[in-house]
């Protein structure tokens, strides 16, 4: 008899007298509790010889309705529950690494531990990348943000030991001037201190270097000045085979309400009417030049492309591939 025709000899009676026994054990060991942890976040794509690996920092809730300038906390929930978000909104912390086949350049480095558990977690991204800090050869900062340049430094050691720095001079001029810091309202004295907790131990090492305006960081990397949200803060461009890949920084904080309205701003920006003018010059290069865009406060992994629409602009978010 073949093992088809045995369990057709089976007694029903058997079955159903088991089959509840059956399902119940069962039903106990699938049980489980909720796992709330998720993996590192990391996404590669390619760029013509390069590789783009975009590293999640984590996300942080903001109470956009609070934060945005131009506009009226019932108009932002409004924009936002169009597209299914609530306030605060959960808003992405990106950074991007880029493996030149001969360097590992890292662009922004995250928040490191000055923001919160649901932050810091480019290490960990970094390293389910399958990169270890000490292979990063340059860090370059789009702006001294915390949220930019927290990750330079965890418990009072350099995370990137054998890299150099690289940040606008305006930056460092801004940031690190001790009288700026004093003269600064008390509530924002905390952001000067962050930036030279972050950058004075790769000065000490000599390990930080400036670059002018619109000029090339390292060699193979552009910049853009953008200034507004902060007085130096740069897009960086990296080519490779005919593509570009523009790390924007924060020219937007998120991907809805500023597309559509660029004239609307955010309490972080230090000179909000140069911040609103140079996003819309930004996403009207990204526009005309149709290169890869990267967005520092874009849902991770923030890449993709920008086109217009009938409310100024759109975001267009990289399809996904998986190989």
């Amino acid at each position: 008899m073949d093992r088809r025709n045995f369990l057709k000899t089976i007694p029903a009676a058997a079955l159903a007298l088991s089959g509840p026994a059956l399902l119940n054990n069962s039903a106990a060991e699938a049980a489980a509790p909720f796992a709330k942890n998720r993996a590192p976040g990391f996404y590669r794509m390619p760029l013509g010889d390069y590789e783009i690996t975009a590293l999640s920092d984590g996300t942080i809730p903001l109470p956009l309705d609070k934060l945005y300038r131009g506009t009226t906390p019932e108009h932002v929930e409004e924009a936002l529950g169009e597209v299914f978000l609530k306030l605060p909104a959960q808003v992405s912390v990106n950074a991007y690494l880029v493996n030149t086949g001969d360097r590992l350049v890292l662009i922004d480095a995250g928040t490191g531990s000055l923001l919160g558990p649901s932050l810091g977690k480019v290490p960990q991204a970094l390293a389910a990348a399958g990169y270890r800090p000490e292979q990063v050869d340059a860090v370059i900062l789009t702006h001294i943000h915390t949220d930019h340049s927290g990750g330079l430094m965890l418990d009072g050691a350099r995370v990137f030991p054998n890299a150099t720095v690289h940040v606008n001079r305006r930056e460092v001029d801004y940031w690190l001037d001790a009288a700026r810091r004093a003269a600064a309202p008390e509530a924002k004295r905390s952001m000067f201190d962050e930036a030279a907790a972050s950058v004075k131990s790769y000065e000490k090492a000599g390990r930080l270097k400036t670059f002018g305006d619109n000029e090339d960081p390292i060699p193979g990397f552009r910049s853009i000045w953008r200034p507004g949200h902060t007085p130096g803060h740069s897009s960086i461009v990296v080519e490779s085979g005919g593509e570009t890949f523009v790390a924007w920084g924060d020219i937007t904080h998120g991907d809805v309400l500023q597309f559509d309205e660029p004239k609307v701003t955010i309490d972080f920006d230090e000179d909000p009417v140069q911040a609103a003018n140079n996003r819309k010059a930004a996403f009207a290069e990204a526009v005309e030049q149709r290169y890869w865009v990267a967005g520092a406060h874009i849902a991770f992994p923030g890449i993709g492309h920008v086109r217009t629409d009938s409310t100024e602009y759109d975001w267009v978010p990289a399809n996904y591939r998986a190989g």
